[in-house]
């Protein structure tokens, strides 16, 4: 028989239920108890839900609070001492950790968040320390989640982050020197700890996470995967067996490292279908392939042909008994469920597959290699049928944007001038101060903008009555602004839901749902935007609310807009044209919204690429090479129709871009803006090396935590920035945008910040004289 499995199932619920609770009890309207009470019902629900779609294999330890690794973080004693110093609950210093603490004379930032390899979960970044222990908790939630489903009636397989992967995935803590992968024989004996106690629980096999197989790996980092599985498979029976599972790329590069003494191993078939044959030749004897045939990570409905015969290859290769069937990572990464959507097109409804759906399309596709089709033909006919009404739908293409497409000019994607011709340009009409102030776009999103959008989104207000209301929102804002002395203004975006959605939601191609629901991190939600066709833009997008800021501000206002590679990544693209012809589209559309604005007095224009470092091919080579190549060309097509006067900016979260530098500076935005507050500077050093010659404003202040930076540390900031970078680069600005935070903590951290620049300002101009 073979068996169906998934990797991990979304955590939210159906009605985003964890984010509801985590965010009341952050804001002290829920207790601890019902928190952890609401967090149980729903792994309850999760569990139950895949078990009655049929699922073989059931993952537990898939849950977090916050974050899975975060959650590793504390069951393994790696909490910095910042942390654990102060006796914090166990809840509460876990968020800590997740969100900084500032409270009860309890003040520290949180650790760092980073991009999950090239998805758009934040993960929260391991950090080491000089003389870092390792010891488990003593009631390790890995083991509780697994009696808990287990009193259910439900055996599971437990998910925990490999031992390599954990350490790999992780840093040093500040001034420490630790190399992570050095700790890996103080770290075992704490995995061999957790794995006797889930075999003493009853569990019989685990999933042991080492997604860092796909990556081009340090060899002291590639050569400790041997060594630690064979220690592994030397405790025999006092552990579970393993499931060693790797996810979004290829392991054939790595081959040799793939442990041989292991019970199971998990590739993505998804992404790279080709590496199976080699991944099977380099399995043990007895060892069993975890088939990822179902995308773990979009949202198309499965073609059951294609994914049955890829299944059907592995038998016949290795046989039934050592088959599983399984989705290509885990299901975090898309909605909950396609039976929340009552308001989508039946057309396109009939295309797509969420969680709850890929449940079912795992224990089919078993159970037609299993039984026979007939045992599942009528499921086999229906797909058969959606995915042919999908291929020759009249909706995926459109003759007028193919038709622009192919009169693109090379010059359409460069500038008028070069950059020393544009920043005088610029210079001389905006007029700005030494380190010019400024943020990254939205502003608080209240819960009367909240209140209001969605009586406008049922029809309970008028287009009128809600346009008065966002001007109204803008003026707000606009005063803010004037009163915080900052030197260029955003209309800080209550308009809008999400920096990708609310573009998706007015361009032709796209389709958009109303509950599909996307952790991002913490309890940030998004729901992309879905792209179904060819793109292109009817009409203006955010002309009117820009044109409205301009005419009532004093000084420079940003139009603000979403790059073409970042409304691409945090949307589900297409699985049918390359993502290079869906990235061109966009950078049309948004080509002639930055003409527009530049026409309605707009002059400058932020356009925002956070996720271009997220779309990188995990791996060096061709590939990523090819790929940068079309993502710059998107970009500067993008923003390439204005006059040299007009400034663009463009705005990098979670860059770690030393690695293809090269990239950022062939975008040629006269002003990058980038995440930096928890990078101590280091980052800055490639700007450095690379002699970049534009302007550039990394973050001062991390906009994810509530916690409001003093001037000094400001300061201070500001001061290690200096030392990388000239004063008339320097722009200064918090991280990101401010939509998440409360009114009280931004004005107060946006105080601190002018004030810190214009000490700056007032001491170079000191010097200067």
């Amino acid at each position: 028989m073979v068996q169906s499995s998934i990797l991990g199932f979304p955590r939210m619920g159906v009605n985003r239920d964890l984010k509801k609770a985590t965010e009341a009890y952050w804001g002290g309207k829920l207790s601890q108890e019902d928190l952890l009470a609401e967090a149980k019902r729903l792994r309850l629900a999760h569990w139950k839900i895949q078990k009655d779609a049929g699922v073989d294999v059931i993952p537990s330890n898939d849950f977090a609070l916050y974050d899975q690794v975060l959650a590793h973080i504390q069951d393994f004693g790696v909490a910095p001492p910042r942390y654990t110093k102060h006796g914090l609950n166990p809840v509460d210093e876990y968020f800590a950790m997740g969100r900084g603490h500032q409270k009860d004379g309890v003040d520290v930032q949180s650790l760092e968040m980073v991009k999950w390899f090239d998805s758009n979960y934040h993960y929260v970044k391991p950090t080491f320390q000089d003389n870092q222990t390792f010891k488990l908790n003593p009631s390790p939630k890995a083991v509780n989640e697994f009696n808990e489903a287990k009193e259910a009636g439900i055996i599971t397989r437990p998910v925990i982050v490999g031992p390599v992967s954990f350490l790999h995935l992780g840093k040093a803590d500040r001034d420490q020197k630790v190399d992570p992968i050095d700790l890996l024989e103080k770290l075992f004996p704490v995995y061999e700890e957790l794995l006797t106690k889930l075999k003493a629980a009853g569990a019989e096999t685990v999933q042991i996470d080492e997604p860092i197989l796909v990556y081009d790996l340090p060899s002291k980092t590639k050569d400790a995967f041997k060594p630690t599985y064979q220690k592994f498979a030397a405790l025999g029976d006092k552990i579970p067996k393993i499931v060693f599972a790797t996810y979004f790329g290829d392991i054939v590069h790595n081959i040799d490292a793939l442990p041989k003494d292991i019970h199971a191993v998990h590739v993505d078939l998804v992404r790279n279908p080709e590496q199976m044959d080699t991944v099977i030749s380099a399995l043990g004897p007895k060892t069993i392939l975890s088939a990822g045939v179902v995308d773990g990570r979009n949202i198309w409905k499965v073609n059951f042909k294609t994914a049955i015969e890829k299944v059907e290859a592995a038998i016949q290769n290795i046989g039934k008994d050592r088959v599983i069937v399984a989705t290509s990572s885990s299901l975090l990464h898309t909605p909950h469920t396609l039976a929340s959507e009552k308001k989508l097109d039946p057309e396109i409804a009939d295309w797509f597959s969420f969680a709850s759906e890929k449940a079912v399309e795992v224990a089919v596709i078993a159970k037609a290699v299993t039984e026979g089709p007939a045992s599942v033909r009528e499921q086999l006919e229906a797909n058969a049928k959606s995915v042919q009404a999908r291929a020759t739908s009249k909706r995926t293409n459109d003759p007028a944007v193919k038709e622009r497409q192919s009169k693109i000019k090379a010059s359409d994607f460069n500038r008028l001038s070069e950059f020393p011709t544009r920043i005088a340009a610029q210079q001389k009409s905006l007029n700005l101060p030494l380190f010019p102030t400024t943020t990254i776009g939205s502003f608080p999103q209240t819960k009367e903008i909240r209140i209001q959008r969605n009586k406008f989104t049922k029809g309970e207000i008028t287009s009128e009555e809600y346009e008065k209301f966002i001007e109204k929102e803008i003026q707000e804002v606009v005063k803010v602004q004037e009163e915080l002395d900052l030197d260029v203004y955003v209309h800080g975006e209550p308009e809008r839901n999400d920096m990708v959605q609310y573009f998706g939601e007015r361009l032709d191609g796209y389709a958009f749902t109303t509950h599909a629901w996307v952790q991002s991190y913490g309890s940030r939600c998004v729901r992309p935007p879905i792209v179904v066709g060819d793109i292109s833009r009817p009409a203006p997008m955010t002309v009117k609310e820009s044109k409205y800021a301009v005419s009532i501000s004093k000084k420079p206002m940003k139009g603000m807009l979403t790059g073409p590679i970042t409304c691409l990544r945090w949307s589900f693209p297409r699985d049918d044209v390359h993502q290079s012809v869906q990235a061109e589209q966009l950078a049309l559309a948004l080509r002639d919204e930055v003409v527009d604005l530049e026409a309605a007095g707009v002059f400058v224009i932020q356009v925002d690429e956070p996720a271009l470092r997220e779309g990188l091919p995990l791996r060096a080579g061709k590939e990523r090479e090819a790929y940068l190549d079309w993502a710059v060309k998107s970009f500067r097509l993008s923003v390439s129709g204005v006059q040299d006067s007009t400034q663009i900016h463009s705005h990098f979260c979670y860059s770690e871009f030393q690695d293809f530098f090269h990239a950022i500076a062939a975008l040629d935005a006269d002003v990058l803006s980038i995440e930096n507050s928890k990078s101590d500077a280091k980052l800055l050093k490639v700007f450095v090396d690379e002699a970049y010659p534009r302007h550039i404003g990394p973050g001062v202040y991390d906009i994810h935590s509530p916690r409001v930076p003093s001037e000094q540390e400001i300061k201070d900031r500001i001061g290690e920035m200096l030392v990388h970078l000239k004063p008339e680069q320097l722009w200064i600005d918090p991280d990101c945008g401010l939509k998440t935070r409360q009114w009280s903590e931004t004005k107060a951290a946006l105080t601190n910040m002018v004030n810190a620049a214009k000490f700056y300002r007032e001491k170079y101009a000191t010097k200067s004289t």
